[in-house]
């Protein structure tokens, strides 16, 4: 790490020290800091702790294994805690229209807490889906030196099962494959534990880019929520954390475009979440780095799918955890020439020098194929656009369903009605499912389709349906998935004009989505077009709905020009 002018007490000098700030220290005094304590940087931790779910119902103890790696370091810790929300508990409800609001209060409250506070450097902790985002998007912001830990992934499940299993039991009770006391068999043996959902779901493909990215030490992406290389993991990123703040190496030293596209690079060879196209987007927008939903075909059409990873794929995340982890993958990728070495880490290293030691996958594991037999020779995350989509939409098509499809639209106004008529046989196969109202500012919040989802392939759907949505789709979402449509229905876009029976063509080679009409017929329908009324008009969810931009550039709220100097750093 090189060296810099820096001071490593920059914010919390403006605290604590000279007469004027008596009544600061008087009230640190009270919370344990001793009088050796105001003369050390101090490093706040963010703990995104709560017993609201699995994936986070251990991180207070991980939260205080990095306080005590930043006291140990030189640094005075202090922790401090923002929110989670459970995904896998709200799907399919109307509370899951407060998950991806979730992670703008994430965001929002750390940054809260860091600058209010004048912590020189921070730790951050996450679980859950939007954890992981959340906390990016506020180290990008304030450009203080800091590290993300990923609270882990979750131990399989009785049968290897996991939380998309239940969903998917679900549909195929519906459908009289299984009998309702194999269902509740299922219910009580596919969560054992603490950790993130297991396979290549949200969480564990935004932890995997956000070590790519360089945010998070080597390795903490690929571990279990329980045991000791997890808690040691959090140790050590409190005392990288003073190092950090002692060298004054800056996340915008780290966040370059490069950078992510070492994100969009693992994400693609991991198999990961459509998700990751919205939360890079994000982060990107936070760090000033210019991104699009074009960066991600340009880098699709020459990346390749290696893990064969659930939903689509067999293995769950705690057995690549057992092989090695994505270090090993990553430096495939980088002795491939598919990612940038010389981006720097919060090692102080950069990400060629931190791989450098890296082995290869042992002989004959089956999880991570070879550059020379991959699962998928481009990217299974397709952007398509279209009369349908003239601002973009993300699919998942890994290629098993097939790479085109055509069918007929069967339109419904939100989820519920439409997960009902699945599990009711109502949908059938040549059917195009389209749910709308569904979007960032039409949710609000942008739902997530697991539960749908989950029906159709519990039915036997996977490959003779299709399924558009101006909302998102679940990490364990699989099958002819369109999802992020732009613009979103409430605001006037193409997918709130469609009807019933309209033909729908989903093309994964032309990368396109199109209806079977004339722009005469468009222009028609929206003449006569009328937005529904909003589904909240006080509260978080108003307040969302009125500032956050459209989902083809991240679905953020407020947007700041990348021009503008980050006031905060």
């Amino acid at each position: 790490m090189a060296t810099k002018k820096h001071d490593p007490r920059e914010y919390s000098r403006l605290v604590v020290d000279g007469a004027k700030q008596a009544a600061a220290r008087a009230m640190l005094r009270a919370v344990g800091f001793t009088e050796a304590d105001f003369s050390k940087p101090q490093i706040g931790v963010a703990s995104t702790w709560a017993n609201v779910t699995p994936c986070n119902m251990h991180i207070a103890e991980l939260a205080r294994e990095a306080a005590a790696g930043a006291d140990a370091g030189g640094g005075k810790s202090v922790l401090f805690n923002t929110i989670t929300v459970s995904d896998g508990i709200s799907m399919g409800s109307p509370g899951m229209r407060y998950s991806l609001v979730s992670r703008e209060v994430i965001a929002d409250s750390i940054e809260t807490v860091v600058g209010a506070e004048g912590f020189d450097g921070f730790v951050a902790i996450g679980g859950c889906d939007k954890n992981m985002p959340g906390c990016a998007m506020a180290i990008a912001r304030l450009n203080r030196p800091a590290v993300f830990v990923y609270g882990g992934t979750i131990r399989p499940g009785v049968q290897r099962r996991d939380i998309v299993a239940v969903f998917e039991a679900v549909g195929a009770n519906a459908a009289g494959k299984i009998s309702d006391a194999q269902l509740n068999e299922v219910e009580r043996t596919a969560i054992p534990g603490p950790g993130s959902c297991g396979g290549m779901y949200t969480a564990n493909t935004m932890a995997s880019a956000i070590e790519a990215l360089g945010l998070s030490l080597p390795g903490s992406s690929a571990q279990e929520a329980v045991g000791d290389a997890k808690r040691a993991d959090s140790r050590r990123a409190g005392e990288a954390v003073v190092k950090l703040v002692r060298e004054g190496l800056r996340p915008s030293d780290i966040l370059t475009r490069k950078a992510f596209e070492n994100a969009i690079t693992i994400v693609i060879a991991l198999g990961g979440s459509t998700n990751a196209v919205l939360h890079l987007l994000a982060i990107a927008k936070d760090a000033r780095v210019k991104l699009t939903l074009d960066d991600f075909t340009r880098l699709g059409k020459r990346v390749p799918v290696l893990a064969d990873l659930k939903p689509s794929g067999r293995y769950m995340m705690s057995e690549l955890v057992a092989i090695g982890g994505i270090q090993p993958l990553m430096k495939m990728l980088l002795d491939a020439g598919l990612m940038h070495g010389e981006c720097m880490t919060v090692t102080g290293r950069t990400l060629a020098e931190n791989l450098a030691n890296t082995g290869m996958y042992l002989a004959g594991q089956d999880i991570v194929r070879p550059l020379s037999d991959p699962l998928k020779k481009d990217s299974h995350l397709v952007i398509l656009y279209g009369n349908v989509a003239p601002e973009g939409a993300v699919a998942k098509i890994t290629g098993k369903e097939g790479l085109t499809f055509t069918g007929r639209a069967r339109v419904f106004e939100g989820e519920e009605r439409a997960t009902q008529a699945i599990l009711d046989g109502v949908v059938r196969a040549g059917d195009v499912v389209v749910i709308r109202n569904e979007g960032p500012k039409g949710g609000p919040g942008m739902r997530e389709m697991l539960s749908p989802t989950a029906a159709i392939m519990g039915r036997g759907l996977g490959d003779k349906v299709g399924f558009i949505t101006d909302g998102r789709f679940s990490g364990g979402s699989h099958g002819f998935v369109v999802g992020h449509i732009s613009p979103e229905a409430s605001v006037g876009g193409p997918i709130g004009l469609l009807r019933n029976g309209d033909a729908i063509t989903i093309d994964a080679v032309k990368r396109e989505i199109s209806v079977d009409l004339s722009a005469a017929e468009l222009r028609r329908r929206r003449a006569v077009w009328k937005p529904r009324k909003p589904y909240a008009v006080a509260g978080v969810l108003a307040k969302y709905a009125s500032l956050v931009g459209s989902a083809s550039s991240g679905a953020v709220t407020e947007p700041v020009p990348a021009r503008l100097k980050n006031p905060l750093a």
